[in-house]
């Protein structure tokens, strides 16, 4: 389960941002090829924060779909059966990830110092 090595950095890393003010709410933009279950993110999460600063801070998360584009334009997004297979449905070109990929900070809501 990634999400607990995941969720360990991402404490260190809104710890620092918030500079000893306590944190409400972390907002994240994760993308599906991250591969991370929503559920054990969460469960992670407060599992790693737990008696720590960062306690009760709650976990917001936008879900980025995957998403792929071929040289010729066309767009494609992807779901789960499809992560293998990254060339495009329609014209069969290779294509490059444009989106999906994402494991982002967005901001951090704080109380007041």
């Amino acid at each position: 389960m990634h999400e607990v090595a995941l969720s360990t950095e991402l404490a260190r890393v809104v710890a620092r941002a918030a500079k000893g003010r306590r944190v409400r709410q972390v907002n994240l933009r994760i993308g599906a090829l991250r591969q991370v279950v929503p559920s054990s993110m969460e469960y992670a999460w407060g599992f790693v924060t737990a008696a720590t600063p960062l306690e009760g801070a709650r976990l917001h998360i936008d879900w980025i779909d995957a998403v792929i584009e071929c040289e010729q334009g066309h767009r494609t997004v992807l779901d789960a059966s499809s992560y293998l297979d990254l060339s495009c449905p329609r014209c069969d070109a290779p294509t490059r990830v444009v989106a999906g990929e994402e494991f982002q900070v967005v901001d951090l809501e704080v109380e007041a110092a």
